[in-house]
């Protein structure tokens, strides 16, 4: 594993570079947190602020992973919301109705209380790849409204499309003006500047070797020891997946991204006349959105069999001019990918392995708000409030009984089917 992040969009406008030592010998602290992308930054700031002495352990740099490659979008809730309320009832409603913009309401006081800098803009689409899924997002709008959350939805029928997009492909759309996008790679450094300032000990190429709960909870590195009171595993990384702990429930799916050269600002405006981040309403979706130096940021080609391709341009760049035609020839000054959690069940894992042993994972591609809700959930219940961690750990769960390389040949296959679906 590099220690240098990848030649991506984020990383060439990053704001700060971060630098935090390796852990060397031993150190004590109230938790030990795992992982240094949005899920193990996002815990430990919520827990200093707390007054908990933290550690932060990152196997190569923060936001190095998910966290610092994705598309930057922003969108209300989490995945996998009907398998909740079929499993928890009211309770499940209630639940979701709670959490459904509590990541952005997170998000946007640490940018204000610690002056992170990260390109936010509000507004999110999503957008009717075929006639009849405009049924679906009608439903879900008037859903909404009925239950009393639906003031910021907004239902656009196929006449008025380009209103949101530049494109002749789709035939509607919903747009939530609460959701939005972001610089997700400076978010996500400004969390750990804000962390470290209030003394939680970030250590980077420091990837743990070993972990234990018990009485006297300990993260193993190469060259050092964390003793806690708590562990919290926060990064697909981790090492339960390679004590087989998690195996079955998780599987890491390849996603890839694309950003072309500036845009004239009237192309810009062309293809999103309301600079809204957007995706599609397919299965296996496209997803794009312009950056705050009006580049179109265009990602999407999910491989679930975890195979990259060869060449991330010449896969994107066919589709990306098949919706916007008008960027035939725009140079692609980016391209870069990376893996995310595919949970089954498309409900995020939140737990407990042990007592004193938290994790979270499998945010299925929606993991710039997910992530702060489960750190925050994490830390309540470190905090002794227990009531959202324990509907989270009600939910079954499937697993497949077979190791990961079959386990993603099957989800390979699974996928393949709704692509085909998503065709029709």
């Amino acid at each position: 594993m590099s220690a240098t992040h990848i030649n991506s969009y984020y990383a060439a406008t990053a704001n700060e570079d971060s630098c935090h030592p390796v852990l060397q010998g031993t150190v004590r602290a109230d938790v030990c947190v795992i992982g240094g992308g949005f899920s193990g930054i996002s815990t430990a700031l919520s827990l200093a602020e707390r007054g908990y002495s933290v550690v932060v352990l990152e196997g190569a740099r923060v936001g190095w992973g998910a966290s610092g490659r994705n598309g930057g979008q922003m969108i209300a809730g989490i995945s996998g919301e009907h398998r909740i309320e079929s499993q928890l009832g009211e309770a499940g409603r209630r639940l979701l109705a709670d959490i459904r913009y509590l990541g952005h309401d997170i998000i946007e006081d640490r940018i204000r209380r610690y002056q992170i800098a990260c390109d936010l803009k509000h507004g999110w689409a999503e957008v009717a790849a075929r006639p009849r899924h405009m049924s679906g997002l009608r439903s879900y709008v008037e859903a909404r409204q009925a239950a009393g959350d639906g003031d910021q939805l907004e239902l656009v029928e196929a006449e008025r499309v380009s209103d949101v997009i530049g494109s002749r492909l789709y035939h509607g759309a919903m747009i939530d003006r609460r959701s939005g996008h972001l610089h997700p790679l400076n978010l996500c450094l400004g969390e750990a500047r804000a962390a470290a300032g209030l003394g939680v000990k970030i250590f980077e190429e420091s990837a743990v070797i070993g972990f234990g709960g018990g009485a006297k909870p300990y993260a193993d590195t190469a060259h050092g020891r964390v003793e806690a009171a708590s562990i919290v595993l926060a990064g697909y990384s981790d090492p339960a997946f390679q004590r087989g702990l998690l195996n079955g429930l998780l599987f890491p799916t390849g996603s890839y991204i694309v950003a072309t050269e500036p845009l004239p600002e009237r192309v810009a405006k062309e293809i999103s006349p309301q600079d809204l981040a957007i995706a599609d309403s397919n299965v296996v979706l496209d997803y794009f959105r312009l950056s705050a130096d009006r580049r179109l940021l265009f990602g999407g080609r999910c491989n679930y069999s975890n195979r990259d391709p060869r060449d991330i341009r010449e896969t994107l760049r066919p589709r990306m001019v098949e919706v916007f035609p008008q960027l035939q020839g725009v140079a692609l000054d980016y391209a870069w990918g990376g893996k995310i959690d595919i949970v089954l069940t498309r409900v995020p894992a939140i737990g407990r392995l042990e007592p004193n042993v938290y994790y979270m994972q499998g945010y299925c591609g929606h993991g710039v708000n997910a992530t702060h809700i489960a750190g925050q959930i994490v830390a309540d219940a470190i905090s002794g409030t227990m009531e959202r961690l324990d509907l989270f750990e009600r939910i079954r769960h499937v697993r497949l009984p077979v190791g990961q390389f079959l386990g993603n040949q099957m989800l390979a296959l699974g996928m393949l089917y709704y692509r085909l679906r998503d065709l029709i």
